[in-house]
């Protein structure tokens, strides 16, 4: 199920080994599946971004009101 939201908050990623990295504040879509949330952006240059986050941690941020879903 793929839905649109807002980033409204930090919300990070790994990028494999490396360093946490921000995922930029704004629209996004997020893909959920069983094991995982998805999320592709833009970045202000409009730079495409992809990664995948824990669905703890999707669900955190959800709660914490850094991600935001269009039917909220």
């Amino acid at each position: 199920m793929t839905q649109q939201a807002i980033i409204r908050g930090e919300v990070c990623f790994r990028a494999g080994d490396g360093a946490l990295m921000p995922i930029p504040p704004g629209p996004v879509e997020i893909e959920l599946t069983e094991e995982s949330a998805t999320v592709s952006w833009s970045d202000p240059e409009g730079n495409p971004g992809v990664t995948a986050i824990t669905l703890d941690e999707y669900e955190r941020y959800c709660k914490e009101g850094k991600i935001r879903t269009k039917a909220e």
